[in-house]
């Protein structure tokens, strides 16, 4: 198993309302001061300090890269260790999508780099795919086009120029979230504040410095800019031609955010759902409400495209719930119209027609497409909610998984100690009910629609900030997920960082504090705003600037011999076109350092995947030597490696170790002490994986197995044509193609 230990040696390689409206300002979330540049305002002083203010974004963002690439080297020792020794470090599915670069740099022309991944027969045996259809791996072939065509090769390395790549997506992503929190306080402190408490937190903000291909490390970025550009998109007195510029911008952000991650669509989903909220509540105009969506519809589209029509997208969630909101608001044109009470009535009536028709859309939608490749999630929701069978064994999976757990609260602990959590719930809590309220006059008749009050100048102290309606809603709404499934956490706390810092430097809650204890001004007010956050950052420095140096001054190595071992084994000793079967998390390693062909990998979203997934993974069930060797046969393994770690797993507890699982799954009675299922019936054979390691085992099991290789770690078995029995056992054996 891969570990760290530490270092023995070198081993090698708003612009102002009228008087009436300011004095309302306090209740209503209306005192927009976004920066003046925006508005026109070319006067000496406000391009100094915008400038000043861009400057320390880039300088926040320098940093956090250059700190993330500071830790991945002291833990690794990457500048030091073998190649091989470097690929493994690309750990489960990073290895797998980090081969694909290196297979493009590795084709003799960029053409047959492409023509290769579209007609893949590498990465599941006996089938051709296409890579670039079924995974999210556009990003890869465009570093390592990139790469053959800068003149960079004689001083970079390959794998530098792509971690080097991902590691300033981080700037990209802490300049957006700077840059929101900028956009919604109209103070550049609430964008240093924000990057602070990312770097701080970043146990829980990115995981990016040891998962460094991991798709989400890609794409977030994307969704962070893209926040920020409707952050702007509905800020109010914009000009048509900055409107263009930032729908353009949503789109190209959103774009590039579905092409990099393959769960972009239950992400957009909810961002739809934040839209169609804020639709229902009228924060947002017709227009606005319709570009959203449209920029949503077309970068899923072009998506679909380019990944060569690609049917989870046509089949997504996300696409029919659009639809039919789109569909059911042009048909109940009177939707916002009468007494509080009939527009609540028509609200209800109106939410129950989307929903009905989004999941009428949906699924005539997968039965004319055959899809099925998505149900693995939606019963890992049915399981979680617990509306389903729980021993599906791919919901079970990931119901075991802590990353798909409920967020744990040791999370809340760490976001309280770099003093960002009290300020993000005090703001969620003013906010929520000024949301509310705001709501409430909305459904009143003399509150007018959006357009009117966008419109109308006298009523418009009255409203609800549309960016700030968004950003609520989408700080609430991603940490209901986050709260769900851990792993989507990362989604939020980025977020959470430039909401707390609007807190801390908007004027929303220092008016209402100031106003409470009757001493509010606007000199007053300015000072609070400016003085606080250069308190917070004194206290987080005070607090933290030591810490941070002891860590990125603890150098530990990358150490892992028992693998080293193996891909060193297997790709001098077995033919190049050998067949692998194992764990999905190993083969993926295999791909990457050795090229060999496997019959399963860790992109989960195929249906027939998965069903091999499963057949394969009967090696650590009980099943008999002749079932796993028919099973390995058909699908063309030639060798199959059994791990210590997963047959003799203690890591999860009983009922969630991979055993438990396919023992669940097949109908037998579950290892050890504890209690089992009145149906489950003890199995008829032995745990494969562990007889087949016996001295008795020679007999049932030599004449379709023979061991090649072992460590502390690894067991690699060769499996047999069952027509050449042969009693004499070769120390080198080859494979029959």
């Amino acid at each position: 198993m891969t570990a760290l230990r530490q270092r023995k040696g070198s081993r090698g390689k708003e612009p102002p309302l009228g008087a009436e409206c300011q004095s309302q300002q306090s209740n209503c979330c209306t005192d927009h001061h976004p920066e003046k540049i925006l508005h026109s305002d070319w006067s000496w002083g406000a391009i100094i300090w915008t400038s000043v203010g861009w400057s320390v974004s880039v300088g926040l963002g320098l940093l956090c890269c250059i700190y993330m690439a500071t830790l991945h080297e002291n833990d690794l020792w990457f500048s030091n260790i073998k190649e091989v020794e470097r690929e493994i470090s690309f750990r489960t599915e990073c290895g797998l999508y980090y081969s694909y670069y290196k297979q493009m740099l590795q084709a003799p022309s960029i053409q047959e780099g492409l023509s290769d991944l579209i007609h893949d027969n590498l990465t599941e045996s006996k089938r051709t795919i296409n890579l670039l259809q079924r995974m999210n791996i556009y990003q890869e072939v465009f570093l390592s086009v990139l790469y053959r065509v800068l003149p960079i090769q004689s001083y970079l390395e390959p794998v530098y120029f792509y971690i080097y790549t991902v590691f300033s997506l981080q700037a990209v992503y802490v300049i957006a979230l700077y840059l929101t929190a900028w956009l919604l306080s109209g103070s550049w402190l609430a964008g240093t504040l924000t990057g602070v408490w990312y770097i701080l937190n970043r146990v829980d903000t990115t995981r990016v410095e040891f998962t460094i291909s991991l798709r989400e490390n890609w794409s977030l970025p994307f969704l962070a800019l893209q926040v920020t550009a409707i952050t702007c998109y509905l800020r109010p007195q914009l000009t048509a031609l900055q409107q263009k510029v930032m729908v353009w911008l949503m789109y190209v952000t959103t774009f590039c955010f579905c092409l990099t991650w393959q769960f972009n669509q239950f992400i957009l989903l909810v961002q739809a759902l934040i839209i169609y909220t804020l639709d229902c509540g009228d924060f947002l105009t017709t227009t606005q409400v319709t570009t959203m969506y449209l920029v949503q519809v077309c970068s899923l589209l072009s998506v679909w495209l380019l990944q060569f029509c690609n049917s989870m997208i046509l089949g997504s969630l996300v696409l029919s719930f659009i639809v039919a909101a789109l569909f059911i608001r042009h048909c109940q044109p009177g939707l916002k119209t009468g007494s509080p009470l009939v527009r609540l009535a028509k609200l209800l009536l109106h939410s129950t027609m989307v929903l009905l028709l989004t999941f009428t859309i949906n699924y005539l939608a997968k039965k004319a497409l055959q899809l099925r490749s998505d149900e693995h999630i939606f019963k890992f929701i049915k399981s979680k909610l617990a509306l389903g069978p729980t021993r599906d064994f791919d919901a079970s999976l990931y119901l075991c998984e802590e990353a798909f757990g409920l967020l744990p609260l040791d999370t809340l602990e760490r976001l309280a100690g770099t003093l960002l959590l009290y300020p993000y719930a005090l703001t969620l809590l003013l906010l929520s009910s000024m949301l509310a309220a705001a709501a409430l006059q909305n459904l009143r008749p003399e509150g007018g629609s959006a357009e009117e009050r966008k419109g109308g100048g006298e009523v418009r102290a009255a409203a609800f900030r549309p960016d700030v309606a968004y950003n609520l809603l989408h700080t609430l709404f991603y940490g209901l997920l986050a709260f769900s499934t851990m792993r989507m956490k990362y989604i939020w706390t980025g977020h959470m960082c430039a909401v707390a810092a609007y807190g801390v430097c908007g004027k929303e809650l220092w008016t209402l504090l100031l106003n409470t204890l009757s001493c509010n001004s606007k000199v007053l007010l300015r000072l609070v705003r400016h003085t606080v956050p250069l308190l917070v950052i004194g206290c987080l420095y005070y607090k933290f600037w030591p810490k941070l140096m002891e860590e990125i001054s603890e150098l530990r190595e990358f150490f892992d011999p028992d693998t080293v071992e193996l891909m060193t084994w297997i790709s001098t000793k077995t033919p190049q076109r050998a067949v692998f079967a194992g764990s999905m998390q190993l083969l993926a390693g295999i791909k990457l350092c050795t090229g060999r062909v496997l019959t399963n990998h860790p992109h989960y979203e195929d249906k027939d995947l998965r069903e091999r997934t499963k057949q394969v993974y009967q090696v650590y069930a009980r099943r008999s030597p002749e079932e796993v060797h028919d099973t390995l046969r058909a699908i063309g393994a030639d060798y199959v490696v059994l791990e210590n770690s997963i047959c003799y797993e203690q890591r999860h507890s009983r009922g969630c170790r991979l055993r438990d699982l396919l023992d669940l799954a097949n109908g037998h009675i579950m290892d050890g002490p504890g209690e089992n299922d009145p149906d489950l019936v003890p199995a008829s054979h032995p745990r494969f994986c562990e007889a087949i390691k016996t001295e008795e085992a020679e007999v049932a099991y030599g004449a379709l197995f023979t061991r090649t290789f072992q460590n502390k770690t690894f067991h690699v078995y060769r499996v047999k044509k069952k027509r050449k029995k042969s009693a004499k056992s070769s120390t080198e054996p080859s494979v029959t193609q």
